[in-house]
Protein backbone atom coordinates (compact mmCIF):
# COMPACT_ATOMS: atom_id res chain seq x y z
CA UNK A 1 0.00 0.00 0.00
CA UNK A 2 1.04 3.36 -1.10
CA UNK A 3 2.05 6.01 1.37
CA UNK A 4 -0.38 8.91 1.30
CA UNK A 5 0.69 12.75 2.80
CA UNK A 6 -2.09 15.31 3.94
CA UNK A 7 -0.61 18.97 3.08
CA UNK A 8 -2.11 21.49 4.38
CA UNK A 9 -2.40 25.00 2.50
CA UNK A 10 -0.83 26.56 5.67
CA UNK A 11 2.30 23.97 5.91
CA UNK A 12 5.84 24.79 4.29
CA UNK A 13 5.50 22.81 1.31
CA UNK A 14 9.57 22.88 1.40
CA UNK A 15 9.65 21.28 5.17
CA UNK A 16 7.34 18.87 4.47
CA UNK A 17 9.49 17.95 1.37
CA UNK A 18 12.90 17.79 3.60
CA UNK A 19 11.05 15.68 5.84
CA UNK A 20 9.84 13.15 3.03
CA UNK A 21 13.10 12.91 1.72
CA UNK A 22 14.71 12.58 5.19
CA UNK A 23 12.25 9.12 5.36
CA UNK A 24 13.77 8.47 1.85
CA UNK A 25 17.10 8.43 2.87
CA UNK A 26 16.86 6.27 5.67
CA UNK A 27 15.22 4.09 3.21
CA UNK A 28 17.89 3.90 1.11
CA UNK A 29 20.90 3.55 3.97
CA UNK A 30 18.71 0.18 5.37
CA UNK A 31 19.47 -0.96 2.03
CA UNK A 32 23.07 0.20 1.51
CA UNK A 33 21.65 1.91 -2.08
CA UNK A 34 24.28 4.57 -3.10
CA UNK A 35 21.82 7.67 -4.62
CA UNK A 36 22.12 10.46 -6.93
CA UNK A 37 20.03 13.45 -7.91
CA UNK A 38 21.12 14.24 -11.05
CA UNK A 39 19.94 18.05 -12.58
CA UNK A 40 20.15 19.86 -15.56
CA UNK A 41 18.66 21.71 -18.06
CA UNK A 42 17.47 20.20 -21.12
CA UNK A 43 20.40 19.21 -23.90
CA UNK A 44 23.19 19.59 -20.84
CA UNK A 45 24.10 15.61 -21.49
CA UNK A 46 22.85 14.54 -17.88
CA UNK A 47 21.37 11.51 -20.01
CA UNK A 48 24.76 10.75 -21.96
CA UNK A 49 26.40 10.66 -18.67
CA UNK A 50 24.19 8.50 -16.64
CA UNK A 51 24.42 5.94 -19.55
CA UNK A 52 28.04 5.80 -19.20
CA UNK A 53 27.72 5.87 -15.41
CA UNK A 54 25.86 2.57 -15.80
CA UNK A 55 27.62 0.95 -18.15
CA UNK A 56 30.58 1.51 -15.99
CA UNK A 57 28.84 -0.23 -13.03
CA UNK A 58 27.26 -2.66 -14.55
CA UNK A 59 30.45 -4.14 -15.83
CA UNK A 60 31.71 -3.68 -12.54
CA UNK A 61 28.77 -6.39 -11.18
CA UNK A 62 26.54 -3.57 -9.66
CA UNK A 63 22.51 -3.40 -9.19
CA UNK A 64 21.48 -0.33 -11.14
CA UNK A 65 18.02 1.55 -10.97
CA UNK A 66 17.37 4.91 -13.19
CA UNK A 67 14.45 6.95 -11.91
CA UNK A 68 13.76 8.83 -15.15
CA UNK A 69 11.44 11.82 -14.40
CA UNK A 70 10.28 14.00 -16.60
CA UNK A 71 7.20 15.75 -17.97
CA UNK A 72 7.04 13.10 -20.25
CA UNK A 73 9.53 10.55 -19.08
CA UNK A 74 8.99 7.65 -22.19
CA UNK A 75 12.16 9.58 -23.76
CA UNK A 76 15.09 9.12 -21.66
CA UNK A 77 13.38 5.34 -20.17
CA UNK A 78 14.04 4.46 -23.88
CA UNK A 79 17.56 5.22 -23.96
CA UNK A 80 18.06 4.15 -20.38
CA UNK A 81 16.36 1.00 -21.20
CA UNK A 82 19.22 0.03 -23.71
CA UNK A 83 21.17 -0.57 -20.50
CA UNK A 84 21.58 -3.40 -18.17
CA UNK A 85 19.43 -1.56 -15.66
CA UNK A 86 15.66 -1.14 -13.82
CA UNK A 87 14.46 2.00 -15.85
CA UNK A 88 11.53 3.76 -13.81
CA UNK A 89 10.04 6.17 -16.06
CA UNK A 90 8.09 8.93 -13.62
CA UNK A 91 5.77 11.71 -14.98
CA UNK A 92 5.64 14.42 -13.76
CA UNK A 93 2.96 16.40 -15.34
CA UNK A 94 2.84 19.55 -15.54
CA UNK A 95 5.59 19.58 -12.34
CA UNK A 96 8.73 20.94 -13.38
CA UNK A 97 11.12 18.60 -10.93
CA UNK A 98 10.92 15.45 -8.50
CA UNK A 99 10.03 15.57 -5.56
CA UNK A 100 10.45 13.33 -2.39
CA UNK A 101 6.75 12.52 -2.40
CA UNK A 102 6.97 11.30 -5.71
CA UNK A 103 10.03 9.42 -5.36
CA UNK A 104 8.97 7.88 -1.91
CA UNK A 105 6.04 6.26 -4.15
CA UNK A 106 8.74 4.50 -6.43
CA UNK A 107 10.88 3.62 -3.44
CA UNK A 108 7.93 1.54 -1.27
CA UNK A 109 7.06 0.30 -4.54
CA UNK A 110 10.50 -1.32 -5.31
CA UNK A 111 10.90 -2.39 -1.33
CA UNK A 112 7.74 -4.51 -1.55
CA UNK A 113 8.68 -6.36 -4.55
CA UNK A 114 12.21 -7.33 -2.97
CA UNK A 115 14.11 -4.83 -5.28
CA UNK A 116 15.48 -2.22 -3.43
CA UNK A 117 17.17 -4.48 -1.49
CA UNK A 118 19.27 -6.32 -4.11
CA UNK A 119 20.04 -2.63 -5.66
CA UNK A 120 23.45 -1.46 -4.84
CA UNK A 121 22.79 2.46 -7.10
CA UNK A 122 19.94 4.53 -7.65
CA UNK A 123 20.02 7.42 -10.29
CA UNK A 124 17.47 9.86 -10.00
CA UNK A 125 16.89 11.85 -13.30
CA UNK A 126 15.37 15.27 -12.47
CA UNK A 127 13.74 16.98 -14.96
CA UNK A 128 15.13 19.07 -17.39
CA UNK A 129 16.21 22.46 -15.66
CA UNK A 130 18.35 24.55 -13.17
CA UNK A 131 15.06 26.40 -11.48
CA UNK A 132 12.76 23.89 -9.57
CA UNK A 133 14.99 21.17 -8.71
CA UNK A 134 17.10 23.06 -6.58
CA UNK A 135 14.30 23.84 -3.89
CA UNK A 136 13.30 20.12 -3.46
CA UNK A 137 15.85 17.26 -2.15
CA UNK A 138 14.88 13.89 -2.37
CA UNK A 139 16.73 11.62 -0.29
CA UNK A 140 19.67 11.29 -2.62
CA UNK A 141 23.75 10.72 -1.12
CA UNK A 142 24.61 13.49 -3.70
CA UNK A 143 23.16 16.60 -5.76
CA UNK A 144 24.39 16.61 -9.10
CA UNK A 145 24.40 19.50 -11.65
CA UNK A 146 25.08 18.99 -15.35
CA UNK A 147 25.99 22.62 -17.44
CA UNK A 148 27.08 22.81 -21.05
CA UNK A 149 29.22 25.26 -22.72
CA UNK A 150 26.63 25.85 -25.36
CA UNK A 151 23.84 27.58 -22.12
CA UNK A 152 26.30 29.95 -22.24
CA UNK A 153 28.93 30.55 -19.69
CA UNK A 154 26.49 33.00 -17.70
CA UNK A 155 24.52 29.99 -16.80
CA UNK A 156 25.89 29.69 -13.43
CA UNK A 157 25.16 33.10 -12.61
CA UNK A 158 21.80 33.56 -14.08
CA UNK A 159 21.16 30.13 -11.72
CA UNK A 160 23.19 30.73 -8.51
CA UNK A 161 20.73 28.20 -6.07
CA UNK A 162 20.94 24.90 -7.43
CA UNK A 163 24.79 25.54 -7.66
CA UNK A 164 24.98 26.36 -3.57
CA UNK A 165 23.26 22.82 -2.95
CA UNK A 166 25.15 20.49 -5.17
CA UNK A 167 28.03 18.84 -3.74
CA UNK A 168 29.53 18.26 -7.95
CA UNK A 169 29.37 20.29 -10.87
CA UNK A 170 29.96 18.57 -14.17
CA UNK A 171 30.59 21.18 -17.29
CA UNK A 172 29.81 19.25 -20.38
CA UNK A 173 30.89 19.72 -24.00
CA UNK A 174 34.14 21.60 -23.24
CA UNK A 175 35.27 20.82 -26.59
CA UNK A 176 32.65 23.35 -28.26
CA UNK A 177 33.88 26.20 -26.28
CA UNK A 178 35.66 27.88 -28.64
CA UNK A 179 32.49 27.58 -31.11
CA UNK A 180 30.12 28.95 -28.69
CA UNK A 181 32.09 31.44 -27.81
CA UNK A 182 31.88 30.07 -23.94
CA UNK A 183 35.12 29.97 -21.03
CA UNK A 184 34.67 26.76 -19.33
CA UNK A 185 37.16 28.46 -16.90
CA UNK A 186 34.76 31.39 -16.23
CA UNK A 187 32.13 28.92 -15.45
CA UNK A 188 34.22 26.94 -12.98
CA UNK A 189 35.48 30.28 -11.40
CA UNK A 190 31.33 31.31 -11.20
CA UNK A 191 31.03 27.45 -9.70
CA UNK A 192 33.06 28.60 -6.75
CA UNK A 193 32.00 31.40 -5.69
CA UNK A 194 28.62 30.58 -5.45
CA UNK A 195 30.13 27.46 -3.55
CA UNK A 196 33.50 27.15 -2.30
CA UNK A 197 33.18 23.13 -1.44
CA UNK A 198 31.74 22.07 -4.48
CA UNK A 199 33.58 19.02 -6.87
CA UNK A 200 34.01 20.46 -10.46
CA UNK A 201 34.66 18.14 -13.32
CA UNK A 202 35.09 19.63 -17.18
CA UNK A 203 33.88 17.37 -19.57
CA UNK A 204 33.34 16.06 -23.17
CA UNK A 205 30.96 12.85 -23.53
CA UNK A 206 31.69 12.88 -27.50
CA UNK A 207 35.82 13.61 -27.22
CA UNK A 208 35.89 11.60 -24.35
CA UNK A 209 37.25 14.08 -22.26
CA UNK A 210 37.70 13.15 -18.75
CA UNK A 211 34.72 11.03 -18.13
CA UNK A 212 37.38 8.66 -16.48
CA UNK A 213 36.65 11.23 -13.34
CA UNK A 214 33.14 11.13 -13.48
CA UNK A 215 33.18 7.24 -13.73
CA UNK A 216 35.99 7.47 -10.39
CA UNK A 217 32.51 9.19 -9.11
CA UNK A 218 30.51 6.24 -8.16
CA UNK A 219 33.97 3.83 -7.27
Amino acid sequence: MHKTSDISIDKDIIKENIMIANENKVLLKKYNVKSYNIMGAIGSGKTSLIELAIDHLVKNGKQVAVIAGDVVAEYDSNRFRKHKCLVIPLNTGKECHLDAHLISHELEDLEERGILQDLDYLFMENVGNLICPSDFTLGEDKRIVVVSVSEGDDIVLKHPTIFRFSEICIINKIDIAEAVDASPEKMERDCLSLNPRIKIIKTSVKKNIRIDEWLKLFD
